[in-house]
């Protein structure tokens, strides 16, 4: 049990932040820019407890760490009016941009807290250790996994934002499918292969590199052999 509660401790914290400060990162993006919707709505805070869902944030991170001995989730999303952007094409970029943006400043900021390890006393220094590996880990997944281009994702945002307009809207139109797409390669597809005897993960295939690129560069700067 107290192994347990440790494992919860050191992967609570470092989840619950990237995927709600991730969040707040758009809604501090659009009132800049324009759209107060989500600081009218009092989304635009570190209070972690205003972005948390239920589901995504508790229960979903919870059943991963007791199954897979790895913590995933998402957040409530932060509502966005567009069309209160000063120039909506653009700053819809900056906007859905600021979430992984977040989740980079945060792995920094992990990386940079490791160095106070060997000052601190030997069981607050582990506890902290280890929440800012997981804190690096868990921001790369969910910084990496968001810029995949594909709408709803921010990725996919950018890319619409970025592309000409005439590769732009067949894209945005794919929004309301994105999500069953990415959910039916990076889960149904792996399951149903797997009764095949196959190995097969689109979506792991395509960020695995990625994710291993930052993740070694954050634990570089942490001053870690990992």
């Amino acid at each position: 049990m107290n192994d347990f509660l440790q494992q919860v401790t050191v992967w609570a914290l470092p989840i619950v932040f990237a995927i709600t400060l991730h969040e707040a990162a758009h809604g501090w993006m659009a009132n800049r820019l324009g759209d107060p919707t989500a600081r009218m709505l009092g989304r635009v805070t570190l209070n972690p407890i205003r972005h948390i869902d239920p589901l995504g944030t508790i229960i979903l991170p919870a059943l991963l760490l007791l199954t897979v001995g790895f913590a995933f989730g998402y957040a409530k999303p932060v509502p966005i009016n567009f069309r209160n952007l000063r120039n909506p094409r653009r700053d819809m970029v900056l906007v859905a941009a600021a979430g992984p943006g977040a989740n980079m400043l945060m792995a920094l900021i992990a990386a940079g807290l490791i160095h106070l390890v060997p000052v601190l006393p030997e069981q607050v220094g582990i506890w902290l250790g280890q929440n800012c590996v997981n804190a690096i880990v868990i921001n790369a997944v969910l910084g990496v996994f968001n810029m995949i281009p594909l709408p709803p994702l921010d990725g996919g945002r950018v890319a619409v934002g970025l592309l000409p307009r005439a590769l732009a809207y067949p894209l945005a139109r794919v929004e309301p499918y994105g999500m069953l797409l990415i959910f039916g390669a990076a889960f149904l597809l792996p399951m149903v292969a797997a009764q095949a005897g196959l190995d097969v993960n689109p979506v792991f295939d395509l960020i695995e590199p990625v994710i291993r690129g930052v993740v070694g560069l954050f634990v570089s700067l942490a001053g870690l052999g990992l």
